[in-house]
């Protein structure tokens, strides 16, 4: 502590979770990533999703698969996501333990709250060679939330984030064998996190342990653009390989930071900590990852077809987590240390008739989170190891309607930090989660 008594790394505690909710945290891939983005390659667990081209959801996929669509095509799509994870108190201490300080024993209830996650596509040939399509999807998303009183409410109480990206792609027949794309991605991205703030601990001993607690609420948003390439090569009448790449989009986020402190806390921090703690504006800069996928799609007959699928998402770019307040506050800093990510996905399909076809498919998904000193409880991630079902029906030419089913069994995710460095006043939080995912998808195709 300096001579304020106040210890002199708080200011970066309290950035650093902000920021953190302002990227936001997924619920289904790694990371913060959504891949629901079909409800035909839900089925299949997204095995071969650069090279399937079932349907206009190619356009997030492989734009180049747009070539395999012969007539105008739109779909519309939600995909239900029921997440569960729940905190398992293992121990945590609060920063002021030996002074009588105590976090409690909630344990949060069900952090996981359940969403809803929409797409829209449409595709058109515009000739022989050259093929339009349109996405509007949700690629990140976050939705979780705990009791204002449980032992990790300096860490995280609610985290919600939101994007909206909007793909136009190209796409171009080169030769029988050989098809390309291209496609621009406007992005819309807007983040909101609350946590508790620990001013008895803070303004020690000002102010007396257990007692005076406030919290902090952070709104931001951004527009910014990336891009997106893919090839589709037929290596035979049954066999076809896709390769796509999605950028990075580099967002700079723009915000408020609302402060709420109890008036006895407000009047010592007054005098001992003037200029902080004060609302004010907030920025920061968020790089959502560049991703890239191989994939294969096998015809062995009229009935039967099998695909693959690897995936590579580039989180190793967040290494630490920055925010910068328009007040006296200085930057805040979150250090994340995460590492790429892989996802391997297998499936099949079997067409029942020229009606109704079934699918099924699993996949294990990677966290980038390198171990649980760096897991927070708003992105509680582990490995995930998908098991999915689905199936197509084609009620008339034009009408097509897709479901799908997943469960995802989620390795337990641990959370070992401890009340000190960047956590000394959220104190160390230990604990396990129990964690799986249920997502229920319903899609609907009009060929035009």
């Amino acid at each position: 502590m300096d001579r304020t008594g106040i210890p002199a790394r708080h200011p970066l505690t309290i950035a650093g979770s902000c920021l953190l909710c302002a990227l936001g945290s997924q619920v289904q891939a790694a990371g913060f990533q959504l891949i629901e983005q079909s409800v035909s390659g839900m089925g299949t667990s997204y095995a071969g999703a650069a090279a399937t081209a079932e349907d206009a959801s190619t356009v997030y996929f492989n734009p180049a698969g747009l070539t395999q669509l012969k007539a105008p095509q739109a779909i519309a799509a939600v995909h239900v996501v029921v997440p569960q994870a729940k905190f398992n108190e293992k121990g945590s201490t609060h920063a002021l333990a030996g002074f009588g300080g105590t976090l409690g024993t909630d344990e949060g209830g069900d952090g996981g709250v359940t969403g809803a996650v929409p797409n829209l596509f449409y595709s058109r040939p515009l000739s022989d060679k050259l093929f339009f399509g349109l996405g509007i999807n949700v690629p990140f998303g976050l939705s979780t939330e705990y009791s204002k009183d449980w032992v990790g409410r300096y860490h995280a109480i609610k985290s919600e984030l939101h994007t909206v990206n909007i793909n136009p792609a190209i796409a171009f027949k080169v030769n029988d064998k050989v098809s390309l794309g291209f496609g621009i991605n406007a992005q819309y991205i807007e983040a909101e996190l609350t946590n508790a703030i620990d001013f008895a601990t803070i303004l020690f001993p000002a102010l007396p342990v257990n007692t005076n607690d406030g919290f902090v609420k952070l709104e931001g948003d951004d527009w910014s653009w990336g891009w997106n390439i893919g090839g589709l090569f037929d290596i035979s009448d049954q066999t076809r390989v896709g390769i796509h790449y999605r950028s990075k989009i580099a967002h700079n986020l723009e915000g408020d930071a609302d402060f709420d402190l109890t008036a006895a806390a407000a009047a010592v921090a007054a005098v001992a900590a003037p200029g902080l703690f004060i609302d004010t504006d907030v920025k920061s800069s968020a790089t959502l990852p560049a991703s890239a996928s191989m994939s294969i799609h096998h015809t062995i007959n009229p009935k039967w077809a099998v695909m693959a699928d690897v995936s590579w998402t580039e989180w190793s770019r967040m290494k630490e987590l920055r925010f910068e307040f328009d007040s006296a506050q200085p930057d805040g800093i979150t250090t994340l240390k995460w590492e790429d990510s892989y996802r391997y996905s297998i499936g099949t399909t079997y067409k029942a008739s020229d009606r109704l076809i079934y699918r099924a498919g699993a996949a294990l998904d990677e966290t980038p989170i390198p171990n649980a000193r760096y897991r927070t409880p708003r992105i509680p991630g582990e490995d995930r190891t998908w098991l999915a079902v689905g199936l197509g029906y084609k009620y008339s030419n034009r009408l097509s309607f897709d479901f799908g089913y997943a469960h995802l069994f989620v390795k337990d995710p641990k959370i070992r930090k401890t009340a000190t460095g960047e956590d000394q006043l959220r104190g160390g939080l230990n604990g396990d989660y129990d964690a799986s995912t249920d997502i229920l998808s319903a899609q609907l195709k009009w060929t035009f």
